[in-house]
C-alpha cells in the first residue's frame, strides 16, 4: 500500500486547524455568491484569489473571507459543511477548531447566536458524520487588549459546551505576548486549556513567553524554539507540545524551504509534536497530505506515521473515552489487512 493510501484511510484527529480558515472553495464560493463583493465566487478565480505572498497578504486574504461570514445561518453552515469535509475527505474523528468569535461579532453577529450555530452544527456534525469536535476560542492579537477582553468575555459568559481551549493568533510581530497574561490566567482559572501561536513568524523568546507568561499546554507551530537549545529542552521536559503545521509554515514563508522544516530537530530533542493543516484550503494542502509530508521528514513507516495519529489523539483535549475510542480505531486499521 503506498502511503497516500495509508495515510487517507488512518483515524486521525487535528488540533491545530482555524474554522473559517478551514472553508473549502465549494464553502467559500457559496458564501461568496450570497455575498458578493471582494471575494470572488468563481471557483478558477477563487484559487488565483487565495495565492498570497507572504504572511501578512495570507491575513488580508483570510480577514476577507472572515467578511463573508455576516449571519449565524452562514456561521452554522460553514461549520457544518467543514465538518463533513473533515470526516468525509480526511478520516478525522475528532477535531478542535479555533474559532475567532471577535471578527464575527465586531461584524455584526451577537455572541449569542454565534454560539448557537457553531454548537448546533457540531451536534449535527457529530451525529451525521461521526466527527467529535471541540472549541478553542482565539484572541487576534492585532485587535490588542478590545478583542483580548472581549474574547474572554464570550469564554466566560457565553462558553459554549464544547469549549476546551483558549489560544492567541493572527500576527506576531509587533504583538507581544506578555500584554494578555491576565487573560490566560482567568481562562486557565475558568478550566481552559492555554493554547497560544509562538515562534511562527517571531523568535524564540515569543515561545519563551507563551509557556512562561500564558501557561501554554500546547504551541501554535513554535518553528523557531529550534534556534534556542535550552527552549528544546525545556519543552521536551515540561511536555509542552508543538503543533506542527508543515505545508503553512512554507505557505507564509515562515520557513524558507521543506529541507529547512525544523520538525526533525524537534522530534530529535525529544519535543512532542502534532501535525495539522492549519489553514488547509488557504495552504492548499488537507491533513492527509500533511501527514505525507511529515512523514517525508521523518522517514517514517507505516507504523511511525500511525504513531503520529496516535500522539495527536494523546494530546487532543478530548474526553479520555473518545480518545480511547480512537486509539483503538488507529489500533485496528493498523492491524487490518486494509492497512497492508
Amino acid at each position: 500500500m503506498s502511503m497516500s493510501s495509508f495515510v487517507a484511510g488512518l483515524p486521525k484527529a487535528e488540533l491545530h486547524v482555524h474554522h473559517v480558515g478551514s472553508a473549502s472553495l465549494r464553502i467559500v464560493s457559496e458564501l461568496a455568491a450570497r455575498h458578493p463583493g471582494v471575494v470572488p465566487s468563481d471557483p478558477a478565480e477563487l484559487r488565483r484569489f487565495f495565492e498570497f505572498t507572504d504572511f501578512a497578504h495570507f491575513i488580508e486574504v483570510y480577514l476577507s473571507v472572515v467578511d463573508l461570514v455576516r449571519t449565524p445561518e452562514d456561521v452554522r453552515m460553514l461549520t457544518y459543511e467543514v465538518a463533513r469535509e473533515m470526516a468525509e475527505g480526511q478520516n478525522l474523528r475528532y477535531a478542535e477548531l479555533t474559532c475567532t468569535p471577535y471578527t464575527s461579532v465586531i461584524r455584526g453577529i451577537a455572541i449569542e447566536g454565534y454560539t448557537e450555530a457553531i454548537e448546533d452544527a457540531r451536534v449535527a456534525a457529530e451525529r451525521d458524520f461521526g466527527l467529535v469536535m471541540r472549541w478553542i476560542y482565539d484572541i487576534p492579537g492585532e485587535s490588542g487588549q478590545e478583542a483580548a477582553d472581549a474574547t474572554l468575555s464570550y469564554a466566560l459568559e457565553h462558553r459554549p459546551e464544547a469549549l476546551v481551549g483558549f489560544g492567541l493568533g493572527g500576527p506576531e510581530i509587533g504583538v507581544p505576548r506578555p500584554q494578555f497574561e491576565r487573560h490566560f490566567a482567568a481562562a486557565r482559572a475558568a478550566g481552559l486549556r492555554s493554547v497560544p501561536h509562538a515562534g511562527e513568524t517571531t523568535g524564540p523568546q515569543t515561545v519563551w513567553d507563551a509557556v512562561k507568561l500564558l501557561g501554554a499546554e500546547r504551541i501554535g507551530h513554535g518553528c523557531t524554539a529550534a534556534q534556542d537549545p535550552e527552549l528544546l529542552r525545556f519543552l521536551a521536559d515540561e511536555g509542552v507540545v508543538l503543533e506542527v503545521c508543515p505545508t503553512s509554515n512554507i505557505a507564509t514563508r515562515a520557513v524558507d524551504t521543506l529541507a529547512d522544516h525544523p520538525l526533525q530537530t524537534f522530534v530529535d530533542a525529544g519535543v512532542r509534536v502534532t501535525v495539522n493543516s492549519d489553514d488547509p484550503p488557504m495552504f492548499g494542502t488537507s491533513l492527509n497530505n500533511d501527514y505525507e509530508v511529515a512523514a517525508g521528514l521523518l522517514d517514517l513507516d507505516e507504523a511511525g506515521t500511525a504513531e503520529l495519529a496516535r500522539e495527536g489523539v494523546r494530546h487532543s483535549f478530548a474526553p479520555v473515552e473518545v480518545k480511547e475510542r480512537i486509539l483503538g480505531e488507529i489500533d485496528a486499521y493498523v492491524a487490518s489487512p486494509a492497512a497492508g
